[in-house]
């Protein structure tokens, strides 16, 4: 899937993308969860407040896993359905992400396809970013150690800054 960006066209034909002069960057990870949702909500209320100067270039990025690891071999019936629907929950991710950055002046979003791991720390390196916000799905240790951590993946691997932000947990009553 092509990447979307707003801005600096010449740069990103080269593959990377500097912040403007006197910004810094924050790449946002954004998926289908509250969770991500969550910490881009907290990202924009702490760093991107409305009426005050914004000292941040806001880069939000979704990984669009690949229709082939999922379905599988033999799956190729399936295939373009599959592809159609990763398609499609992409274009929700950041069409809802759009929405919520509506008060931000200098955002780019991208859809991008890979592991949602590689493909928000490799997004860190090609912004040049100070900081990286990710949500955390809360899960415990044999959950992480089963289905992997992208947040913890991206607090050792990327270069910068790591927030990672939990949503609260909802007390029963």
């Amino acid at each position: 899937m092509a990447e979307e960006a707003s801005s600096a066209p010449a740069a990103a034909a080269a593959g990377t993308e500097a912040p403007p002069p006197g910004k810094m960057t924050m790449v946002a990870g954004v998926d289908d969860s509250d969770h991500s949702f969550y910490a881009l909500q907290w990202a924009l209320r702490h760093f991107f407040p409305p009426g005050q100067p914004q000292q941040y270039r806001l880069v939000v990025v979704t990984a669009k896993p690949s229709a082939v690891g999922l379905a599988g071999p033999g799956a190729a019936d399936v295939l373009p359905y599959v592809e159609a629907d990763l398609k499609n929950t992409a274009l929700r991710v950041i069409d809802k992400a759009k929405a919520l950055c509506a008060q931000v002046s200098d955002a780019v979003f991208e859809a991008v396809e890979g592991d949602a791991r590689n493909v928000l720390c490799e997004a860190v390196e090609r912004h040049h970013a100070e900081m990286l916000v990710v949500g955390s799905h809360g899960y415990g240790a044999i959950k992480r150690a089963v289905l992997g951590s992208v947040s913890d993946y991206c607090a050792h691997h990327a270069h910068c800054t790591v927030m990672i932000v939990k949503k609260p947990k909802q007390h029963k009553h």
